[in-house]
Parts: structure tokens; C-alpha cells; sequence
């Protein structure tokens, strides 16, 4: 089973973060079958920029740790763009997150189960694990 690891997940293992669950911990340290999405790398870039994330290691210092870990780079496909205008939208606007939504579309075209500790993913027809 290849899992997707939500862009939360590779930051809070990077950082060594409490928030990280065990599970989702055993997961990445077992190295097997990850996948992390070029959208979370867009979007660790984009929050870098405009201060909105800060790290304890530079950009590509975080890029060789993902390396490490063996996760392969998920590029967003046509078909996956064509998946997220069909996603519904949730009415709650937290729910609207345009990398969470390509996360998403990822994980149904290619069959991925994600590696998050958002529940908002629970409405689509995905697996999640966390705890």
C-alpha cells in the first residue's frame, strides 16, 4: 500500500514535533512505499516566502530529509486536475484548501492512502491514517 504524506506530516517528522502520532511516525520511519506530493513542496515554498512557515533547516536541507526518508515526488497530473474540479466543495472554507484538494485528487487517481491528521479528507473516498 503506497501512502501519501500530507505536508504536515513530512514537516512535523522533520522538526521532530510531539504532533506527529506514533502511527504516523512508524510509518515514515519504515520507509516503505511514500509518497510526497510536488503541491506540498509548492506549498512549503509558497509559506516560506511569505513568512508563514518557519523551519529549523533551510528549503533544501528539508528537501534532502524528505530524500532520506525515500518518499518519490507525486507530480500533479491533467488527470488529477481533472479529479479536483470534481471534488465537492465542503461549505466550511478551512475545507477549500487548494493543496489539501490536489492531495486529494492525488490520492484517488493513483490509490493512495494519506498519511494526515485532518479529518476534513474523512468526506472523500480515500483512506486516512494518523492514529
Amino acid at each position: 500500500m503506497a501512502l501519501l504524506l500530507d505536508t504536515h506530516a513530512v514537516l512535523w517528522y522533520v522538526i521532530g514535533s510531539p504532533e506527529l502520532s506514533e502511527t504516523a511516525r512508524n510509518i515514515i520511519d519504515a520507509q516503505s512505499e511514500l509518497v510526497f506530493s510536488i503541491a506540498s513542496v509548492w506549498e512549503i515554498s509558497i509559506k516560506l516566502n511569505i513568512g508563514k512557515l518557519q523551519l529549523n533547516c533551510s528549503f533544501d536541507d528539508l528537501l534532502v530529509r524528505v530524500a532520506v526518508m525515500r518518499a518519490e515526488i507525486l507530480p500533479i497530473s491533467i488527470e488529477d486536475t481533472r479529479t479536483y474540479i470534481d471534488l465537492p466543495l465542503p461549505s466550511k472554507p478551512k475545507h477549500r484548501d487548494p493543496f489539501d484538494r490536489i492531495l486529494i485528487a492525488q490520492a484517488i487517481n493513483n490509490s493512495l492512502t494519506i498519511v494526515s491528521a485532518d479529518a476534513a479528507f474523512d468526506i472523500y473516498p480515500i483512506q486516512r491514517v494518523w492514529a
